[in-house]
Order: structure tokens, then C-alpha cells, then sequence
């Protein structure tokens, strides 16, 4: 299988559609051997995009560790700006972001992050500017190729607009559609690279007792959501067991929005990864899929108090 990508934006960087967060190698216990394992299988399929970030503990060392050995082969983004253990400076500061990209680079084993993003930044902190000064400066540096923005509804609309943002990581699925709205217009005008996080809603069609310990608290918000919304995998075509119809339905939607590069998951599961590489590769959703897609979360919504999960 061979993973199709697509250009993130005024990067020019060729990215696969599927990219991993490395979230779970932090949150969860997770066997790390196996975990690397199952990602060199990923990178083998042509996954190309890791992202990773300051605030998971262990994260970033992790893939130094396990997949420094291949660094030529993915496009590495980490996250910067949040308190972190071991850099005395407060949050957004020049200092604290500076230190950030640096303790990036050694924990990763590499020379230089092709993309470090602002991690949730507030509003008042993008207008304020230092934080963004402080990733043009290691840009300048040579550490880091792009900067970027990560988060949600009104920061990242304005996020997108802003001449020294490259990329925005932001949440878009089935149940998380404000950013479609508000960012992606933002986006395709300043031709902004897209990364769509929690794309399969965090699996909100599942029991809550099933989720594991770090989704809880978004999957309680999305299996609220999606029992408000009138969707049915079946009547949009996806015949097959909910197991899989509801994954591939919420993948596909999110890969079919207009100026998504990549969209990236944090399974840990072998069995999961190889599912979702192959629902990538599908064909976009049809027209009428989406618009169906869009109009039960419109109706839903009656409130438009459903913002985007930061």
C-alpha cells in the first residue's frame, strides 16, 4: 500500500494523508517497542508525518530513541509554548519557546524540526506577538524550516492569517465541524497547510466505558454530540459492521475537506493502523455525502454553541 499525499501548503512539503500524533507513546501505557514496531510499518506504507509535542511527557524522546534512524523519511512537527519541566520561563515567553525548540532538537536527535507550532495559544498571545517572534527566531536560526499554530475556533482562524504562519493543526470531524467553517476559508485564501487532528472524533460512536484514560474527556463531549446527530453509516453507503463503517465514514470525511493536508491518528493499536491506512486511500466522499454529513450537524447544533475541542 502506498499512501497518496498531498502539498501542505506554502511549505511545498509532500505530505501523506495519514500522519501519527504520538500522543499515546505519553498518556498511555503503551509498550513502546511495539509502538515503534507498528510505526516503522506505517513509515514502511509511506506515512510521512509524525507529530509530537513538548508537553507529552516522553514523546519526543521516543521518537528520538525509535525512529531517529529514519529521519530522512517523515516530516517531523513538534508543539512549543506551554510550561514544561526544566525550563524556568513563563508560558509563551521568548525564553521558554527558545529553550523549547532546542530541548526538541536534542530529544529528537535531529538538527532541524521541519514544522514546531504554538501549542493552544490564546488569542491575546498571538496578537501580542512575542510567541511568534520567538518561533521566527529559531526559524531564522535554522531550527526549525515552517512555524505554525495549533488549536481551535477563533485563534485559529486568525492564526491562518498571519504572514509568518505556515501551518495550522486544528480539530475537524464529524462531530468538531466549526473549524471547517471559521479556518479553512482563513486557510485556502493565505494557502496555509492544514493538519487535521481527531479525525475519527476520538471513536465517539463507542461506549464511553470503553474509551481509554487521556480521550475521556473529548470523547464524553463527541458521544454527546453524535447522539444528538441523526447519522447513520448505512445511509450514506458504509454497509459494514459499525466497527469499521464509522471509522472509515469519520476518516474519509475529514480527508474530503477542502484544504486538509493530513489527518492525523493516535491508535496504538496494529490492527487500527492498518485499518485507517486503508481508508485513506479511498476515494474523498461524494458531494451529497457530505453535504448530508454537514446539514445533521447544522440541525443539530441549533445553538451553534459546538465549538472546536482545543
Amino acid at each position: 500500500m502506498n499512501i497518496p499525499k498531498r502539498t501542505l501548503g506554502k511549505t511545498n512539503l509532500e505530505v501523506s494523508i495519514l500522519g501519527f500524533g504520538t500522543a499515546p507513546a505519553a498518556f498511555l501505557k503503551t509498550d513502546q517497542i511495539q509502538l515503534a514496531a507498528m510505526l516503522n510499518e506505517m513509515i514502511d506504507a509511506g506515512v510521512n508525518v509524525l507529530d509530537t509535542a513538548a508537553m507529552y511527557p516522553g514523546s519526543e524522546a521516543f521518537i528520538g530513541e525509535y525512529l531517529s534512524h529514519r529521519r530522512s523519511e517523515y516530516v517531523l512537527i513538534s508543539k512549543c509554548g506551554t510550561k514544561v519541566a526544566g525550563i524556568d520561563a513563563p508560558p509563551w515567553s521568548v525564553k521558554l519557546i527558545g529553550e523549547s525548540v532546542d530541548r526538541a532538537l536534542r530529544l529528537l536527535k535531529t538538527d532541524v524540526l521541519d514544522v514546531m507550532l504554538l501549542h493552544s495559544c490564546e488569542m491575546k498571545h498571538l496578537e501580542q506577538g512575542e510567541a511568534i517572534d520567538a518561533l521566527v527566531m529559531a526559524r531564522d536560526a535554522g531550527k526549525v524550516k515552517f512555524i505554525g499554530y495549533s488549536g481551535d475556533n477563533e485563534a485559529a482562524a486568525f492564526a491562518a492569517t498571519l504572514p509568518e504562519i505556515s501551518v495550522v493543526e486544528t480539530s475537524i470531524n464529524l462531530v468538531d465541524q466549526v473549524n471547517i467553517d471559521q479556518l479553512l476559508p482563513n486557510a485556502q485564501t493565505h494557502n496555509v497547510g492544514v493538519i487535521a487532528k481527531r479525525p475519527i472524533a476520538n471513536a465517539a460512536w463507542k461506549d464511553l466505558k470503553d474509551q481509554q484514560g487521556m480521550y475521556q474527556s473529548y470523547a464524553k463531549v463527541y458521544t454527546e454530540r453524535l447522539a444528538k446527530i441523526n447519522l447513520n453509516p448505512g445511509d450514506l453507503g458504509f454497509n459494514g459492521p459499525p466497527e469499521q463503517a464509522w471509522p472509515e465514514l469519520a476518516l474519509r470525511f475529514t480527508l474530503s475537506q477542502p484544504g486538509v493536508s493530513t489527518a492525523i491518528i493516535g491508535t496504538t493499536s496494529r490492527d487500527n493502523a492498518r485499518a485507517n491506512l486503508k481508508y485513506a486511500s479511498a476515494e474523498p466522499l461524494n458531494e451529497t455525502q457530505i453535504a448530508t454529513i454537514r446539514n445533521a450537524f447544522k440541525t443539530a447544533n441549533t445553538d451553534g454553541t459546538w465549538i472546536g475541542q482545543t
